[in-house]
C-alpha cells in the first residue's frame, strides 16, 4: 500500500509512518512520532513528541497532538502519549503526554471518538470506545473508563475517574468519581440515576438494567451512612457481575471521593 504525503507537510525523517497512511496538506509530524497502518491526517494536523497513533485513525484540521504537557513542573522528560486504533480526532482536539510526577505516560483507547476542541491532559488514562462531546475537558491524571460518553464542555477534573459506561452530561463539572453505569449532571456533579439508555444500546438486557437500578438505590437512595449501604449491597447483589464492578470501583476510592445522588445535599462523601 502506498503512502500518500502532500508537498506542503512537513514529514520529520525520524517519523515512523505505516502503509496506506494519508497526510493532508500543511502538517507537521515529528521525529518521534509512530503513524499506524491507514491512518490519515487531514490539513493543518501538528503531531510531536512520542506519540503514537494506531492503525485507521483519523485526525482533522488543527489538532495538536503529543505538545508538552501543559503543567508548571514539566522539565522536557522523555514522556509519551498512546492513541488507540481506529479513534476519530476532529478539529482543534488537543491531546499531552504524561510527565514525571505520574506515569510518564497519557493512554487513549481504541474507537475513541473526540470531536471538536475536546482535551485529554498529561497522564490520563481513557478506555475504549469513548465519546468526548465538542470541548470535554480533562484535567491531568484522570481516569476515564471504557464507553463512557462526555457531554459537550463537560469537564473531570485532576485525579478523578469516571467508571465504565458512565455518562457525564453537558456541563457538568466532575470533582469527585463517577461509579460505572451512573449519569453525572450538574455544577458540581450528582449522580442522577443509572445510564440505562446506554446500557440498552450496547445490548444489555432488562434484568441486568433492573439490578443496577436497584443497586443504585441501595447505594445513595438509602438511609443511614455509606459504608453501612454499602456493605448491605454486598450482600444483596452478590450475584451480579455489574454490582461487583461498582464495588471494585468504590474499593479502589481515589483522593476526590465518591460523587453522591443528586437528591442529597452533600456531592461529595467518602467510600471508606
Amino acid at each position: 500500500m502506498t503512502v500518500s504525503i502532500h508537498q506542503t507537510a512537513i514529514i520529520d525523517d525520524g517519523a515512523s509512518i505505516g502503509e496506506g497512511v494519508s497526510i493532508g496538506p500543511y502538517c507537521v509530524v515529528g521525529k518521534n512520532v509512530v503513524l499506524g497502518d491507514r491512518v490519515t491526517l487531514h490539513a493543518h494536523v501538528v503531531i510531536e513528541g512520542r506519540t503514537t497513533l494506531g492503525e485507521d485513525s483519523e485526525v482533522y484540521s488543527f489538532a495538536a497532538l503529543g505538545a508538552p504537557p501543559q503543567h508548571t513542573r514539566y522539565a522536557g522528560e522523555e514522556s509519551t502519549l498512546e492513541i488507540g486504533h481506529h479513534c476519530v480526532i476532529r478539529e482543534h482536539v488537543t491531546m499531552h503526554p504524561g510527565t514525571a510526577i505520574d506515569s510518564m505516560r497519557t493512554s487513549v483507547g481504541n474507537h475513541g471518538l473526540f470531536l471538536v476542541a475536546s482535551h485529554v491532559a498529561h497522564d490520563c488514562v481513557v478506555g475504549d470506545h469513548a465519546i468526548f462531546a465538542n470541548n470535554a475537558s480533562l484535567g491531568g491524571h484522570a481516569k476515564i473508563g471504557n464507553h463512557v460518553m462526555m457531554g459537550g464542555f463537560a469537564t473531570v477534573q485532576q485525579w478523578c475517574r469516571v467508571g465504565d459506561h458512565a455518562m457525564v452530561a453537558s456541563q457538568t463539572a466532575v470533582d469527585s468519581d463517577v461509579i460505572p453505569f451512573g449519569i453525572a449532571v450538574g455544577n458540581r456533579a450528582c449522580l442522577t440515576g443509572i445510564n440505562v439508555i446506554g446500557m440498552a444500546r450496547r445490548g444489555f438486557d432488562d434484568e441486568r438494567i433492573a439490578q443496577l437500578r436497584s443497586l443504585y438505590r441501595d447505594l445513595f437512595r438509602g438511609g443511614g451512612v455509606f459504608k453501612d449501604r454499602l456493605d448491605a449491597a454486598r450482600l444483596s447483589h452478590d450475584d451480579s457481575a455489574e454490582a461487583a464492578q461498582v464495588f471494585a470501583f468504590l474499593e479502589e476510592a481515589g483522593r476526590n471521593g465518591i460523587c453522591q445522588a443528586a437528591a442529597r445535599h452533600s456531592a461529595v462523601i467518602q467510600a471508606r
